[in-house]
């Protein structure tokens, strides 16, 4: 009987983070594929697409689909006997009974991710495998043993999912709040290390992830607001919760703040930057035209304007051709006729050509170039006759 409830406790305690983490695992090779054939070139770009695609699919079905589908099963029956108005309380209700859950999530995610972090066992057994079977010069060995960079599309999600969770249970069930924060006290001194001595870093995108990670942290904000609603409506606090209405509009006023304030640093180039750009190429080039160099500078050369040439004609009078006879003092003295064949493989046409010598009662000064005779046989297979 012990037996059996232990493994119970262990199918419904440790079985269901476990595998979730291995379909976490596999996903982001999955979406990064899918951010390459989106058509985007740049890495990173690529990554902050798929880490957009991973966040969502985890805020959906790690954070919202556990929530539901513990509700559906859990209170089937009021969601079948209820009006559809009663389902966002009903909903508040059920959040604090998945505490559970996400507690052993954190331990089993969380807690070792940084585990496996720190060992990096993975890249380890990678390396061996390169060792065994692909390496054959130092080299080869060199490029094995490269630690790469962060993976941001797998960590950074991750982190935003746990700071969603520390917000929501912050109110609801405080019991989450220690071991969210020993994630955080974790992940910090973890990655400070591999960052400064392990990584290597790929590419420099001038924080380009931030706006990202603040909508999302933002979004988070808001969320947990919305989930309070719901709890707070089913208790006897019921009567102050419109006032509390007054949360998300003031978070996502502070968002708007921060867009209007803060994002133009990341989208445009500053206009300090740019006029010393000007005045360098104008310092470099003194007789250039700013404003008629800057109207197409930042096109692409296929929309630039281009300027007319003039085409040259050249006219061929084919009736004007002149072939120069030889001279006496180039042909070779008479001899007697003489034959022979001489084969080549060529596929080009081949020429039959034909000399006939002078009679012999002719003296060399008599010879005039109407003693050679050229025929031309065009339609001859691949041989020269040479006669």
């Amino acid at each position: 009987m012990s037996c059996r409830k232990f493994i119970k406790s262990f199918v419904q305690g440790f079985l269901p983070g476990l595998t979730l983490k291995i379909f976490l695992f596999i996903l982001p090779k999955i979406l990064m594929i899918m951010s390459k054939l989106e058509g985007y070139a740049a890495l990173s770009v690529i990554e902050r697409r798929t880490a957009a695609k991973y966040y969502y699919f985890m805020l959906v079905n790690v954070f919202l689909g556990s929530i539901v589908t513990g509700t559906a099963f859990e209170q089937l029956d009021a969601f079948l006997h209820q009006s559809p108005t009663q389902i966002p309380r009903t909903i508040g209700v059920s959040i604090p009974m998945k505490a559970t859950f996400f507690i052993t999530f954190i331990m089993v995610d969380g807690w070792a991710g940084m585990a496996g972090e720190i060992l990096r066992l993975k890249p380890l057994v990678i390396f061996h495998l390169k060792n065994m079977f692909l390496v054959k010069t130092d080299r080869d060995r060199e490029k094995a043993m490269n630690p790469g960079s962060v993976d941001l599309p797998e960590s950074l999600p991750s982190l935003q999912l746990y700071f969603l969770l520390g917000l929501v249970y912050a109110v609801v069930t405080p019991i989450l709040l220690p071991f969210i924060l020993v994630f955080f006290a974790f992940a910090y001194f973890v990655y400070r290390h591999q960052i400064i001595n392990v990584y290597n870093q790929r590419y420099e995108s001038a924080a380009a992830f931030w706006p990202h990670v603040h909508g999302r942290i933002i979004a988070s904000v808001v969320l947990s607001q919305l989930l309070l609603f719901g709890l707070l409506s089913t208790k006897k606090a019921a009567n102050s919760t419109p006032l509390l209405v007054v949360l998300p509009v003031l978070t996502l006023t502070f968002h708007k703040y921060c867009k209007n304030r803060f994002e133009p640093a990341f989208r445009k180039y500053p206009l300090e930057e740019a006029m010393a750009k000007d005045q360098q190429d104008h310092a470099a080039e003194p007789g250039i035209n700013l404003k008629s160099s800057l109207a197409d500078a930042y096109l692409h050369p296929i929309f630039h304007s281009f300027e007319e040439v003039d085409l040259v004609e050249v006219k061929v009078d084919k009736n004007q051709i002149h072939i120069p006879s030889p001279s006496a003092n180039e042909l070779t003295p008479p001899s007697q006729p003489h034959y022979a064949n001489h084969h080549e493989d060529e596929p080009s046409h081949n020429v039959h050509q034909q000399e006939v010598g002078p009679p012999s009662n002719l003296s060399h000064d008599e010879v005039d170039s109407s003693s050679i005779v050229y025929q031309y046989d065009i339609e001859s297979p691949h041989h020269v006759h040479h006669h």
